[in-house]
C-alpha cells in the first residue's frame, strides 16, 4: 500500500489496527508500544503502561478497566482543558471513552460529552463501558474526525489525544475542529510530531502509521495547520521525546506534544 496516496487503504488499516486493540487482541508493533495505543495492557495499570503514565490513579478508578486498557494516547488533554460544569466537550477519536468519561465528570451532569471515533469495536466498547458507569451524559457516534457529525457551533471544547497524527487529511480535521466550537471555543490536542524528516522507509511503512509515527507532521507544520484552520492563541503547553529501546536514529526526532487553541469570538 502507498500510504501516500492510498488514504481508503490506509483509513482500513488504522480501523483494523483499533479493533484489535478494543477486543484485546494487539497492541502496538514492535518498540513503538505504548505510544498511541497502550502498552503492556492489563488491568494493573502501574507507570510503565499508557495509561499509568498519562492518568493519576483518581482517574483510573474512575473509570472503567477495559476503558483504561484501550487508552492510546500521548497525552492527557482533559486535565489541562479546563472544563467548566454545564460545558459540551467533543473528543475526536474517542476509543475506549477514557477521556470521554473523565471530561464527563469534569462538566458534570449539567454538561455533555460527544465521543467521534471510525472504528465500530471502539465505539461498542466505549458504549459498553458507559453503560458499566451508569453515565448519561456521554454518547459515542461511528465517524471520522475529517466529517464530524455535529452542527457549527454547538461545542465549547474539542479534545483530542494522540489521534489526528493518524488522520490522513488533518487539515480537514482541524477545519472540522474549528467548525463545531462556539466562538471562543477551545482545542486541546495531544498529538504525536516529528522534529525534521523521518526517513522514507519509515514514511512508507503501513505499521509505524498506526503507531501514530509514519503520518505524523512536521512540529512546525502542525502548528501552522492549527493557525491556518482559523484559530489563535496557539500554545505549544507540553513538548516531549517518545522513549524507545532500539536506537534508531530517527526516533529521536518523534516528539509527543499537547497543544491548546481558541477560536476567535469575531
Amino acid at each position: 500500500m502507498d500510504i501516500s496516496t492510498d488514504r481508503e487503504g490506509l483509513k482500513k488499516a488504522v480501523q483494523d489496527h483499533y479493533a484489535a486493540v478494543a477486543d484485546g487482541r494487539d497492541c502496538c508493533h514492535g518498540d513503538d508500544a505504548g505510544i498511541c495505543c497502550g502498552s503492556n495492557v492489563r488491568l494493573a495499570f502501574g507507570a510503565d503502561t499508557s495509561a499509568g503514565r498519562l492518568y493519576d490513579s483518581e482517574q483510573l478508578e474512575a473509570v472503567p478497566d477495559a476503558a483504561a486498557a484501550a487508552s492510546a494516547g500521548c497525552g492527557n488533554p482533559v486535565a489541562l482543558g479546563d472544563l467548566k460544569p454545564g460545558e459540551t466537550v467533543v473528543d475526536l477519536g474517542s476509543g475506549g471513552g477514557i477521556d470521554c468519561f473523565l471530561a464527563a465528570d469534569a462538566v458534570g451532569p449539567e454538561g455533555s460529552v460527544i465521543g467521534v471515533d471510525m472504528t465500530h469495536a471502539m465505539v461498542k466498547l466505549a458504549r459498553e463501558n458507559a453503560k458499566k458507569l451508569g453515565t448519561d451524559n456521554v454518547v459515542f457516534k461511528l465517524a471520522f474526525i475529517e466529517a464530524i457529525p455535529m452542527p457549527d457551533a454547538t461545542a465549547d471544547v474539542v479534545i483530542s489525544n494522540c489521534v489526528i497524527a493518524l488522520a490522513p487529511d488533518k487539515d480537514a480535521v482541524f477545519s472540522e475542529a474549528f467548525r463545531v466550537l462556539k466562538p471562543g471555543g477551545r482545542l486541546f490536542v495531544s498529538d504525536m510530531v516529528t522534529v525534521g524528516a523521518l526517513p522514507e522507509s519509515v514514511v512508507s511503512n503501513p505499521e509505524q502509521w498506526v503507531a501514530c509515527v509514519a503520518g505524523a507532521d512536521d512540529r512546525d507544520v502542525y502548528l501552522r495547520r492549527i493557525a491556518s484552520s482559523g484559530f489563535s492563541d496557539i500554545q505549544l503547553i507540553e513538548e516531549a521525546r517518545v522513549p524507545s529501546s532500539t536506537g534508531e536514529p530517527w526516533r529521536d526526532a518523534v516528539r509527543s506534544v499537547t497543544v491548546k487553541a481558541v477560536k476567535p469570538t469575531a
